[in-house]
Parts: structure tokens; C-alpha cells; sequence
């Protein structure tokens, strides 16, 4: 051991972080104006009040885009726009293999098959190459997951469902305001997801959005339709003739009103997740042993965490002693994102959407084999998540800076 190492805390030496990360209030009295008012309308439903509707314009005009959704979940948000884009039995949907269950559940509530496409190493996002070796005759929409604020390559992803004839579905529940090459994140592929639950940018305690990005009255109405059992609920009538299943995802009232405070914090939100991100960058980007969130230039990453690879050729620790020393020196991480890719749950393993049933797996006899996705597969062995939060203070994040620094110097291969 070299004795130019500084101590870590771990084994004794001084903690890096030494004061308490900066907090604040997600709520107040905005957030209470609004519900007040939603209560007073003395109607909790989004047809007949009026706080949905101001929300979805108040998202409509900070996303540009004509027509949205409201949905009672980001998961919803993915299920509806599968249903509108015509996903059913049977058919595929190419994924991402670093997601939340909420991506998948849509897909196999439509009766349709995951698939899963491989990642970019550095960026933990959708490889098109990949996406395009898993195109089938069956192939009929691509979820394409925008991992912790960060972009995926949309152009050749575009180019490719283009010319294969797919709708491309954007999962932006971790991505807001993100953008690609100066483009926002929801609004390239035909519809785009997000998600309001209580650990995203903003939060209506639950709650989504879908983006109709054709900007056809008709896609719209489909959308709309399929959020609210395929109801067709338009000005003062309501049409209750029924062709398809669709599920009950409406948002309330309530969720509206908070939703319209929380958007107007939005900016500020993102801004602040945005340089604090890429100041961790800045700060360990040189480290040996370290390979940083990487963001292709150009493009916005928004972090709704902060995540990096570990070399361990480079260093002289395993990846939970890492995790461990710089937990010692006051900074929270914790080890990769998920434990492992979605297609190793029992759920995939054992082929059981459905109790007792192989259904709709069995249509094509797919199976999910450990190595599937090697570069997604890798990313979980060997990243280490860094919460980033709006009320940290600069001193917050250089401290994070630091320790890593100092554990990776400590660890380096010399």
C-alpha cells in the first residue's frame, strides 16, 4: 500500500462529507390553490372539471405539441399509447432491458411479447443496430426507454422504424425537458410516456401523460378513447358503443390541480439536475477506473439519477467495497440501478404473465437466456447510482465529486 494514499473512512481517515445535503419542500401553497379550487368545482372528474384539461394545456404548451393524455400512471401512459399505436395479440415490441416494470406491463396486458434489444455501454440507452436485428414479421412497435434523463439516439431508431413500418413509443417517465439534438425527448417518436408517481421530476402523487406527436384529431381521439375504456367522451356527448377492450386509466381532478403547480417548477427542476449532472461529469470524467454518465453532445440529459461505470481491471476493489468506502465518506450510492435485467425475472424465466399460463408466450415459443443482452448485462455489474436532487447545493455536489475521487485514487492500480 502506498502512504500517499489519503486514509479513507472506511479505515479510519477523515469523511469527505461532512455536512448534511441540502433539502427543501416539493409542495406548498401553489399546490394548495389548486386543489382548493378543484374541490370547489364540486366535481372530481376530469370531463366535467377543469384543472385536467389546464394541466395537459399548460404540458402541451411547454412541449409543444397539439393534443396529450392524461392517464392515472406513467405505466397507463405506456399501455395507452400501445393500445392506440394497434399493439395486440401477438404481437412484438422491441424494449429496453434496463427499465422499470412499467414499461413491460402495457406490452404484455396487450397480449403482445417483449423483446429485447441491447444497449449503448456509455450512454445505458437502446442501441439501434441491435433494435434492428430483432425486427421480425411480428414486429409492430418500439418502446424505446430514455434511462435517467438522458437521451437514446432517435434518429436512426426513426429511420429504422420508418422503413419497417413500426410506431415508435418514447418511455420519457425519467426524462424531463431532456433533449436530443436540440429536439424534447416525447415529442419525436409517435407518442411519448411520462410519468407523474412521486419519485420523478415532478409528482402528482401518481399520475401520466401520453403525447399524440401526429397531431391528428383522429390519433387523438383513439388515444383519448383508450385511457377511459374506450369511451368516447368529446364536449357534451359521450359515445358508449364498444369494439375493442380498453382499460379505465383517467386521471382525477386532483391530480390535475397539483399537476399544474408542479409544472410551473419544471424548468427550474430540470435546469438544476442538468448542470449538477454535468458537473459530476466534469469532476470524475478523468478518473482511472471511472467511466462517466456519458451524453452525447448536443443532446440535454436531466438525470433523475446520476450513474457510473466502474473499471475493475483498473482498480484493486470489487465493486460493492467501492460502494461501501464512498458510503463511508458520506456520500449515498448505491450498486448498479435494477439487481438485473428485467429478462431474468422469474416472471421472463418461468414464461408466466398469467398464473398457470405460458400465454402469449407460447405463440412464438421465445425464451429469455442469461447473455441475451451482454453490454445491459455488464452495465448492471458494474455501475454504481448516485442520487441527484434539486436542493443540493454546488458545496453537495463537489463533496460527491471528492469522495469518488478520493476512492478512486485510493483503489487505482499503480
Amino acid at each position: 500500500m502506498l502512504t500517499n494514499r489519503e486514509p479513507l473512512a472506511i479505515h479510519g481517515g477523515s469523511k469527505v462529507k461532512t455536512t448534511p445535503f441540502g433539502t427543501g419542500k416539493r409542495f406548498g401553497f401553489e399546490e394548495v390553490t389548486e386543489l382548493v379550487e378543484a374541490l370547489n368545482q364540486n366535481t372530481l372528474f376530469y370531463h366535467f372539471g377543469g384543472k385536467v384539461k389546464q394541466f395537459l394545456q399548460s404540458f402541451n404548451d411547454i412541449y409543444g405539441v397539439r393534443y396529450s393524455v392524461a392517464t392515472s400512471s406513467g405505466t397507463a401512459a405506456i399501455h395507452v399509447a400501445l393500445g392506440a399505436a394497434g399493439v395486440s395479440v401477438g404481437d412484438e415490441v422491441i424494449t429496453s432491458p434496463i427499465t422499470d416494470q412499467g414499461t413491460l406491463i402495457g406490452i404484455l396486458y396487450q397480449n403482445a411479447i417483449p423483446v429485447f434489444a441491447d444497449l449503448n455501454p456509455h450512454t445505458y440507452n437502446m442501441d439501434p443496430q441491435s433494435i434492428e436485428a430483432r425486427i421480425t414479421e411480428r414486429t409492430k412497435a418500439i418502446v424505446v426507454v430514455h434511462l435517467a434523463g438522458n437521451a437514446a439516439d432517435m434518429d436512426p431508431i426513426m429511420e429504422i422504424a420508418r422503413r419497417h413500418n413500426l410506431k415508435v413509443i418514447e418511455d420519457c417517465a425519467q426524462s424531463y425537458l431532456t433533449k436530443y439534438k436540440g429536439r424534447l425527448v416525447g415529442t419525436i417518436g409517435d407518442y411519448g410516456c411520462f410519468s407523474t408517481n412521486d419519485f420523478k421530476h415532478i409528482s402528482t402523487g401518481d399520475g401520466g401523460v401520453v403525447t399524440v406527436n401526429s397531431g391528428e384529431e383522429a390519433d387523438y381521439h383513439v388515444t383519448h378513447a383508450f385511457a377511459d375504456k374506450n369511451y368516447q367522451r368529446f364536449g357534451s356527448s359521450v359515445q358508449r358503443d364498444l369494439h375493442y377492450l380498453a382499460p379505465n386509466y383517467r386521471m382525477t381532478e386532483l391530480q390535475g390541480a397539483v399537476g399544474i403547480a408542479q409544472l410551473k417548477k419544471l424548468h427550474g427542476i430540470c435546469e438544476r439536475r442538468r448542470q449538477y449532472g454535468d458537473r459530476i461529469t466534469a469532476g470524475i470524467g478523468r478518473l482511472p477506473g471511472i467511466q462517466a454518465h456519458h451524453v452525447e453532445p448536443g443532446n440535454e440529459c436531466t438525470y433523475w439519477f446520476y450513474m457510473f461505470r466502474l473499471n475493475l481491471d483498473e482498480l484493486t476493489c470489487t465493486r460493492t467495497e467501492f460502494c461501501k468506502a464512498l458510503e463511508a465518506e458520506g456520500i449515498p450510492n448505491m450498486e448498479g440501478y435494477i439487481p438485473d435485467v428485467v429478462y431474468m425475472q422469474p416472471l421472463f424465466q418461468k414464461r408466466t404473465a398469467y398464473p398457470n399460463s405460458h400465454y402469449p408466450f407460447e405463440l412464438t415459443g421465445i425464451t429469455y437466456e442469461r447473455g441475451l443482452c451482454p453490454n445491459a448485462e455488464s452495465i448492471l455489474q458494474t455501475a454504481v447510482r448516485l442520487p441527484v436532487n434539486e436542493f443540493y447545493t454546488e458545496k453537495d455536489i463537489d463533496d460527491m465529486i471528492a469522495g469518488i475521487r478520493k476512492v478512486a485514487s485510493f483503489y487505482e492500480k499503480r
